[in-house]
């Protein structure tokens, strides 16, 4: 049995990337794994970068058509590469989950789960999106995943 963690986190995000917009929910995952690839190929043109390994996917859906992001984490938004957006997340609490790319299913179940069982509720779309953290690592048979669901704090 897989085990899932569960935490929260308050953070703020700065990051720089591209992203693509789709049907939803028929486009995806097809999608996600499209900019992810085009992406992976210019990642090295974001020179201030924390970690080149690190890929944040946030994303923005309304059950018609969704945008998913492929983008890395910077210090700073001054160096912002050609056909890139860049932008901050403000600082908000997050219900964070780990999983990896073959249980990422099974971890929404979860982490919504536990986010009804502690009394969390999501929140949508208001300075904030969900975030997907994928972490590159060659020759393995599934990545290490970081699912973040934005929470109110009411």
């Amino acid at each position: 049995m897989i085990k899932y963690h569960c935490e929260t986190l308050r953070k703020e995000y700065q990051l720089v990337g591209q992203s693509l917009t789709a049907n939803f929910p028929k486009g995806f995952p097809d999608a996600a794994l499209q900019i992810q690839s085009q992406f992976a190929e210019r990642r090295h043109e974001i020179t201030n970068a924390k970690d080149q390994e690190v890929l944040f996917s946030p994303y923005m859906c309304n059950g018609i058509f969704a945008t998913y992001f492929a983008c890395l984490e910077v210090d700073d938004l001054t160096l912002i590469p050609e056909g890139m957006i860049g932008f901050k997340l403000p600082t908000v609490t997050y219900a964070k989950i780990y999983c990896t790319t073959k249980t990422i299913g099974e971890a929404y179940s979860r982490i919504f789960e536990w986010m009804k069982e502690n009394g969390y509720q999501q929140k949508f779309l208001d300075q904030s999106c969900p975030i997907e953290i994928f972490y590159f690592e060659e020759n393995v048979e599934e990545e290490n995943v970081e699912i973040l669901i934005p929470i109110r704090e009411d």
